[in-house]
């Protein structure tokens, strides 16, 4: 049932029930993919016609699921040659650079609908009774990718990254040193071990008797074990990375023959998950025990060493809420150069407010509580609050990145309904999209306003006359003064 882990903490006894974590994910549930959408994700039922969560014996099951549109970019490329060719011998010269960019842009517009689409779904096991989350992702940004959508769901998940008291690359190679697994563990015959150097030397073990000299040979020359085969009480079968991570698990044959004496798929699935939990539970706490045992990062003696990327992504947005770091990435984008000073006399204001009381999330979040729902200002707090907490890195002088202009909007999900016309509730937007970029694409104002081909389509066309001129026979419009 599980493949890879990417292991997480919650407290013991963690009291949300299932039906309060149903009620929290059913407005991010999983709808088909629109014929003008690349990506779309929610949870869906791990069982056919269950619910959003899973539970046997105390164990929650969730399953995320992804429809993504494969639209190659050498189809696009091949297309918008052939449309450039037409379009250089009707009017006698070739289409420029600004002119390609736009007409590929038309042509992935139009083609995305006949897109194929790929279906991928990821599971997570939360064990409230022993406090372990688990992502089935063989890699730790796919894991964020799934911690992020549940923090979206469940407001101040209590979730922290597993932290050992000594470091997996060094106890791993002291096992292959001294030829001694711990206490129900035994190595298997994959191993990996890399040099510390400059090198980067690696030796690789597939499915090869690790000879204990040879091994420490490689030890004696500098080189340290990043990655481990292991079997645990002859019941499961995995690899422990450098990370922590812990992959291709396999149950074995003592698993396998308990499995088999289910008799229908129901009773199947419901006995595979609670062996396997169950099992994995137990498994967990054994590796965590030889590792040293668990820790916090400023107990005494535990070993300083820096969380993979991955997890640090997962533990910032833990500590501030993920939704605070797009706010800050979309008003950089908006603001451009004035950003600094835009945000200045926000941050001010929360630090009054944090000497009055709690920490610069709280106060920002009561200072945008007291603005109106949705306004820039009450994003602007929170975003002054993701600057003192953590300071975004300030280019060096003359290295300011060019980025494309982008009109604030509200970060409301909803988006309201129209179509397309003057009366339209997003026209004025939409207008603002265009003269902000100066360029007039319909593809632009559907990434800023979130709204289909159709619409963004029709929303363009009734600028003609005012905003933009008419098409011209290269597929361009100019925008008028």
């Amino acid at each position: 049932m599980f493949k890879n882990l990417q292991i997480y903490r919650l407290p013991s006894n963690w009291p949300m029930t299932a039906e309060a974590l149903v009620a929290a994910l059913e407005p991010h549930a999983f709808t088909p993919a629109s014929s003008y959408e690349l990506l779309r994700q929610g949870w869906s039922a791990p069982r056919p016609n269950g619910d959003l969560v899973h539970v046997v014996n105390k164990q929650y099951l969730l399953k995320l699921e992804t429809e993504k549109k494969l639209l190659p970019s050498t189809v696009v490329n091949q297309v918008a040659a052939a449309r450039a060719a037409e379009m250089e011998e009707a009017q006698g010269f070739a289409p420029g650079k600004k002119a390609m960019k736009e007409l590929k842009e038309r042509v992935a517009d139009e083609l995305l609908p006949r897109a194929f689409s790929i279906k991928a779904q990821t599971l997570v096991w939360i064990d409230p009774v022993n406090g372990w989350l688990v992502v089935d992702a063989a890699s730790p940004s796919k894991a964020d990718e799934v911690i992020k959508l549940l923090l979206k769901a469940v407001d101040k998940l209590p979730l922290e990254s597993l932290r050992v008291q000594r470091s997996p690359v060094g106890v791993m190679t002291e096992w292959l040193q001294t030829d001694e697994a711990p206490v129900g563990f035994t190595v298997d015959m994959d191993a990996t071990l890399r040099a510390t150097g400059e090198s980067k030397a690696q030796v690789a073990y597939k499915r090869h008797t690790l000879e204990p000299g040879e091994v420490r040979r490689h030890i004696e020359a500098g080189k340290q074990c990043t990655r481990l085969a292991m079997t645990w009480e002859s019941k499961i079968s995995f690899v422990l990375d450098e990370t922590l991570a812990i992959k291709s698990v396999k149950a074995l044959d003592v698993l396998s023959e308990k499995e088999s004496s289910t008799r229908n798929e129901a009773e199947r699935f419901d006995g595979d998950f609670i062996l396997m939990t169950g099992e994995l539970a137990k498994m967990l706490a054994a590796v965590v025990e030889a590792l040293g045992g668990e820790a916090t990062m400023d107990a005494p003696g535990v070993e300083k060493r820096a969380a993979p990327p991955g997890q640090q992504n997962v533990e910032r947005a833990v500590r501030l809420g993920a939704e605070l770091y797009k706010q800050r990435a979309l008003h950089r984008d908006v603001l451009g150069t004035l950003y600094e000073q835009t945000i200045e006399p926000y941050m001010a204001r929360v630090r009054a407010r944090m000497d009055e009381a709690g920490g610069a999330v709280e106060a920002a979040i009561a200072l945008a509580k007291e603005q109106a729902t949705g306004s820039t200002s009450a994003q602007l707090f929170l975003v002054a609050a993701v600057e003192i907490v953590e300071p975004s890195p300030r280019p060096a002088a003359g290295d300011e990145p060019v980025r494309e202009q982008r009109v604030v909007t509200s970060l409301a999900d909803d988006v309201p309904v129209g179509d397309g016309s003057a009366t339209d509730p997003l026209y004025d937007q939409a207008v603002a999209v265009v003269r902000t970029n100066q360029r007039a694409s319909i593809s632009l104002i559907q990434r800023h306003l979130r709204v289909g081909y159709n619409r963004a389509s029709r929303l363009l066309e009734n600028m003609e006359g005012s905003v933009v001129g008419p098409l011209m026979s290269n597929g361009n419009r100019e925008l008028l003064k």
